[in-house]
């Protein structure tokens, strides 16, 4: 049984109560925590067993890079610091809570429907407003790790809010070279950092952006991964690529268009930086309110979900008890942030839930209970 590097109920710091986990990466574990004044947020605790305190402090170099470009997009960071526990120094930043989960989690829970055209398309943009700050920045800031893990999708008084989160690749493009070593998931990574990997650079990030965005409208990733182990073949990208739009009759051919602007194979041929991938879906309007309407997608797999691999299938019963126990909580006051946390749970896991709570929700999430 796997050891957690913290427990529920523990104190960090005098400050910080460890209420759940929540999941874990390469190198740290995310857990919900109560700040004893500011209230509920989220703690990355990085793995540091063997490490000097020199090596925890540069853990650390993302939570300041994330302090520096703080943008609505962007995942907010609180407090960084360290803690001694179990004889070892553990590194640790706090960053605000998203109760929805990533859009992997969203992709998932539209469990035989694509997700509508519409929505998809605001998802994208709103990481490209996120992303655009990061490349604007001299020398430019590439995340190196766009996907859908990474990708926050949660609620805020105005609707649906897409957060960028774990900049923890994301690294400060040279200035001689504009180009960063490549890293990150190989399925989301560019054409050229398979040639090169020192190639990585803004146009890059769009790829994976674009690879986001084509699996939302299609079900499909672009170029699949079909070697024995799920690594990716050299040949994939001599394949011609399935337009969108045969995948998704809802896709129109302007959108198409920009989809596949994205998915360049040369990056001299793809939009430069997240900010003239931004410009062309900001001009982007659906063709008709057919956009609207989650249809059902091509008859090419068994589980049309499959193509990040497997995944637990969401419980519409168990999220619909969560949605009913959030408009519980919701008519006290006081009770408004859990009520609102969970109804974001219960959405992910449903996203039927959407049509029929998301006033309410952007409600609570100004303060206003009913």
């Amino acid at each position: 049984m796997t050891t957690r590097l913290l427990k529920e109920g523990q104190i960090v710091n005098g400050t910080y109560e460890v209420e759940r986990y929540l999941g874990e990466g390469a190198f740290s574990e995310v857990y919900r925590v109560n700040h004893r004044f500011l209230g509920r947020q989220a703690m990355k605790v990085f793995k540091s067993s063997g490490m000097t305190v020199e090596d925890v402090e540069t853990l650390l170099e993302e939570a300041v890079l994330l302090s520096r470009i703080g943008h609505p997009n962007i995942i907010r960071v609180f407090d960084a610091n360290t803690t001694d526990t179990k004889n070892q120094i553990l590194g640790f930043f706090t960053m605000e809570y998203v109760a929805g989960g990533s859009l992997d989690q969203f992709w998932q829970s539209h469990s035989g429907r694509l997700v509508p055209v519409d929505t998809s398309v605001e998802i994208v943009r709103q990481a490209c407003r996120g992303l655009a700050v990061a490349h604007v920045e001299k020398p430019p800031i590439i995340h190196r790790d766009i996907k859908p893990q990474n990708l926050l999708v949660g609620y805020d008084a105005s609707g649906l809010r897409i957060r960028i989160s774990d900049f923890g690749l994301a690294k400060r493009v040279n200035p001689l070279t504009q180009h960063a070593s490549a890293r990150g998931t190989r399925v989301f990574k560019a054409p050229e950092t398979f040639i090169d990997y020192q190639s990585d650079s803004p146009a890059g990030d769009v790829w994976a952006l674009g690879v986001t965005l084509y699996l939302l409208l299609t079900d499909r990733l672009p170029y699949l991964a079909n070697g024995p182990d799920g690594t990716l073949e050299d040949e994939r990208f001599a394949r011609p690529l399935i337009s969108p739009s045969h995948l998704n009759i809802l896709v129109d051919k302007d959108l198409e268009c920009i989809v596949l602007r994205s998915l360049a194979l040369r990056a001299e041929d793809r939009y430069r930086t997240a900010q003239d991938f931004l410009l062309d879906l900001d001009h982007w309007r659906p063709g008709s309110q057919l956009g609207r309407l989650q249809t059902k997608p091509s008859a090419h797999s068994d589980d049309p979900k499959s193509a990040l691999g497997p995944h637990a299938s969401a419980s519409e019963p168990m999220a619909r008890k969560k949605a009913a126990k959030a408009l519980q909580l919701a008519r006290q006051a006081s009770g408004l942030v859990e009520a609102a946390d969970l109804m974001e749970e219960a959405m992910n896991e449903c996203p039927g839930l959407r049509e029929e709570y998301e006033t309410q929700l952007r409600l609570w999430r100004r303060g206003v209970t009913m």
